[in-house]
């Protein structure tokens, strides 16, 4: 038995482990000046909010964008702390509110039998990751304008969950990085659709650790990565549209078999895919 068969069978109970109840919350300013918040208040989870007009909101030492519906957005990354603050300036008046953040159990992934180069990647290459890091920080930099973020996601793809979002990775061993994404195992060459509206704001064919890469922008800081790409069917700066094909299932970069790594990112801080699918 193979390590990607080994995989398929350990973990895919593991998928509905950090799935949280989305919930409401509103701050009131003063009467009939409301902002509400609705998502989910636990690590990993994205918050959609509402404001009114001429409200100023600030979120880690971010200036919030809200569209012309006065709605905006923002998000607790894996290792979130248990408090966020989120600042409110309203008539000259600043208001800071404290909000509780749930704190998620995450597992451990053993994965062994991995090539020693894509564990410890040789000096040759440092340069070449480097640049390719630089340009994935970029997209996860922009704040566009489109407010595509506020439809519904759906799966990009359907198939056996063979990692979660959080989990602890120990490859061939050694103790890594955690995963920040869902890795949905599927066969060589099926098709992976947007999950809502989004630009391509990448599009690589063989990036060192994730191969075949697209990134799509939906807006408001929100953006989200498909790796280990066997081909790529969409061009930088394409506007697709929710359910569009984007590309075919591979197995490139660092993967032990064919399957896609779904990641979302409000800027800096890693989300949790799973949260973000209405149940």
């Amino acid at each position: 038995m193979n390590l990607f068969v080994k995989l398929i069978i350990l973990l895919p109970v593991l998928f509905f482990t950090n799935v949280s109840n989305s919930e409401v919350r509103n701050i009131f300013i003063e009467k009939n000046k409301i902002i509400t918040l609705s998502g989910n208040f636990i690590q990993g989870g994205l918050i959609k909010g509402k404001a009114f007009p001429n409200a100023n909101i600030k979120f880690l030492d971010k200036n919030i964008f809200l569209d012309e519906k006065n709605r905006f957005v923002f998000g607790f990354g894996r290792d979130f702390e248990n408090k966020a603050i989120i600042s409110i300036t309203y008539k000259k008046k600043l208001i800071t509110k404290s909000l509780s953040i749930e704190k998620q159990n995450y597992k451990i992934q053993r994965i062994e039998g991995l090539p020693k180069r894509m564990v410890t990647p040789p000096e040759s290459v440092y340069k070449r990751i480097i640049s390719e890091n630089k340009e994935i920080a970029k997209v996860r930099k922009l704040n566009s304008n489109v407010s595509f973020i506020f439809q519904n996601f759906v799966w990009p793809l359907k198939g056996i969950i063979t990692g979660v979002f959080g989990s602890q990775r120990v490859l061939n061993g050694k103790p890594k990085r955690p995963h920040y994404g869902i890795d949905i195992a599927a066969k060589e060459g099926t098709e992976i659709i947007a999950p809502l509206d989004s630009i391509v704001r990448m599009a690589e064919k063989d990036l060192y650790y994730t191969g075949g890469t697209i990134m799509l922008d939906h807006g408001h800081g929100v953006t989200s990565v498909y790796s280990h790409l066997s081909k790529i069917l969409v061009k930088v700066n394409e506007n697709i549209k929710k359910g569009d094909i984007i590309g075919l299932v591979g197995s490139t970069g660092r993967s032990t078999g064919p399957h896609l790594d779904w990641r979302i990112n409000w800027f800096e801080q890693r989300l949790d895919p799973s949260l973000l699918i209405k149940k």
